[in-house]
């Protein structure tokens, strides 16, 4: 796998099918920005890990994942079952494992379902051509993303002046998403498309996707990018620094209420204290129909040891301190200003307008 630049946008390959169809090729985001690695997948137990540890992460690359992992799976499933059904089976048994690795990010439950509805359709026929009726399905699902990156990307950068300052918060960019990206998407597409912006990137605790990310993919590209920490949003909206935010989204219920990285509903409470316009970005695939608001958003639990002695020589807190580490927070959609997704621009009331996307 090698880097091409198209654009302002380094596409560093960051989730592919090896070409042999036996794995599932990523980029470690763990290792970034120190060192560029490409793993293989080729078991489920690889396959959750990754998912689950963030060596792929990014609810539309997360998707894009899932679908190769399936395929991948599927044909190693379909080299040791006696017959349909046990294919069905085995096959259903790791989707399911799969699917437990991230329960907030749609994307992976979408991506799955998708791909295991292929397998439903498709009893009776010769088991090749299943197995070629997924790789179709896989590879489609990676297509779409590249053309629903462009499409947001190209939306959110209509909402953004030449000079502006947009802060944005965690990693929605090439990287997570694809292509363009999405939270960050209009970034990219504005410096492509001759409009310069001025970009604050959140370090995003304690995951540091910002500082680790967000910043390494900006800078790469030539955009003006400052990092901040995330108790720094405050005084640089004071300062009239920031034009709009703009921020991605792992779910977003059917009222509006968008599940975003932790810390996401406190930059748009600022934005609201300093009338800014805060703008969420993501695919109609991130839109649970199944979550009429943001309570019925399970929000994901992770270890500890993120906070306290995961990037630091020496522990920061003692031991037996408590720590709660929330993945994810929702922001209120009465502090959304629009929702961008790839069929246009959302504006309240979103039961209404997100409703129509799928008319």
């Amino acid at each position: 796998m090698q880097e091409e630049k198209s654009g302002s946008v380094v596409n560093v390959d960051a989730v592919e099918l090896k070409e042999d169809g036996s794995a599932v090729v990523i980029i470690d985001q763990t290792l970034l920005p120190n060192r560029v690695e490409y793993i293989e997948l080729t078991t489920p137990k690889q396959m959750y890990d990754a998912i689950f540890q963030l060596k792929v992460r990014g609810a539309p690359a997360i998707g894009v994942c899932a679908g190769y992992c399936y395929y991948v799976l599927a044909r190693g499933i379909a080299l040791e079952a006696a017959d349909w059904q046990t294919f069905k089976t085995m096959l259903h048994i790791q989707k399911e494992y799969l699917n437990s690795s991230r329960p907030t990010a749609v994307n992976l439950s979408w991506a799955l379902n998708r791909m295991e509805a292929v397998v439903d359709a498709g009893e009776g026929k010769p088991m090749p051509e299943v197995l070629d009726l997924l790789e179709a399905e896989c590879k489609a699902i990676h297509a779409e993303d590249l053309a629903m990156s462009e499409a947001i990307s190209a939306y959110g950068a209509s909402l953004l002046k030449d000079g502006d300052g947009v802060l944005t918060h965690c990693n929605a960019g090439p990287l997570a998403c694809l292509g363009y990206g999405t939270g960050q998407g209009p970034l990219f597409y504005a410096h492509d498309h001759g409009k310069e912006v001025h970009v604050f990137a959140d370090e995003t605790r304690p995951l540091l996707q910002g500082a680790r990310l967000t910043s390494y993919e900006l800078q790469r590209a030539g955009i003006d990018v400052t990092l901040i920490c995330d108790n720094m949003a405050s005084i640089v909206m004071k300062n009239g620094w920031v034009q709009a935010c703009m921020v991605g989204c792992d779910r977003v219920a059917m009222n509006g209420d968008a599940a975003n990285k932790i810390g996401t509903s406190g930059v748009a409470i600022l934005a609201r204290h300093y009338g800014i316009p805060f703008y969420v970005l993501g695919p109609t695939s991130t839109i649970d129909q199944n979550s009429p608001t943001g309570d019925d958003i399970k929000i994901e639990l992770r270890n500890p040891d993120e906070i306290k002695t995961m990037w630091y020589a020496e522990p920061k807190a003692l031991p037996e301190v408590k720590c709660y580490n929330p993945s994810f927070d929702v922001t209120d959609h009465e502090l959304i200003t629009a929702i961008i997704t790839e069929k246009g621009i959302c504006y309240p009331p979103y039961e209404k307008s997100l409703a129509a996307l799928f008319e």
